[in-house]
């Protein structure tokens, strides 16, 4: 599937809208993230996390009792972003859309090797048909399905939206 993204002129400088291997780049090779959750009294809770960019979807993972997992057992909307902490180099991406829980042996599994090949051994899970971990510190998995990705390129700036 070829995705295109579409340039907001009223927020870019540039030219050509970012191209979509750019922004999975980003999102691939990133080493943290920030996930945006909604509490059931609708104030925002933000946090760093790490996770994989794995078929165009984000997945991470959380214990059951961290404020995020808590959030997702009242709303599913999330905000992904990842980028570069400057002004005027990088790519600065964001990731709207719906978190769902990731279940089954084989699902885990492979997402479990998927962390461990971009984390190093500190990430190696065990699973079973519903966590990471089942033996010890028990991990909810969450894959965030995009409706929106935006990628902010700094040189010259420019706002990219992709439609997944």
């Amino acid at each position: 599937m070829t995705i295109t993204g579409t340039l907001d002129p009223r927020f870019s400088e540039a030219t050509q809208p970012t191209e979509w291997p750019a922004a999975a780049e980003a999102l691939t090779t990133a080493g943290l993230y920030w996930l945006t959750t909604v509490r059931a009294d609708g104030r925002p809770h933000v946090t760093p996390l790490v996770g994989v960019w794995v078929d165009d979807t984000f997945v991470f993972c959380t214990g059951p009792g961290e404020q995020k997992a808590r959030n997702l057992r009242s709303g599913a909307a999330v905000v992904v972003t990842t980028g570069a902490n400057t002004w005027d180099a990088g790519l600065d991406v964001v990731v709207e859309g719906s978190a769902g829980r990731v279940t089954g042996r084989h699902e885990l599994t492979a997402l479990a090797d998927a962390y461990r090949a971009k984390y190093g051994d500190d990430w190696d899970f065990d699973c079973d048909d519903e966590v990471f971990d089942p033996e010890g510190e028990a991990a909810i998995v969450y894959r965030v399905t995009p409706d929106k990705v935006l990628a902010f390129a700094k040189s010259p700036h420019g706002q990219t939206r992709f439609r997944l």
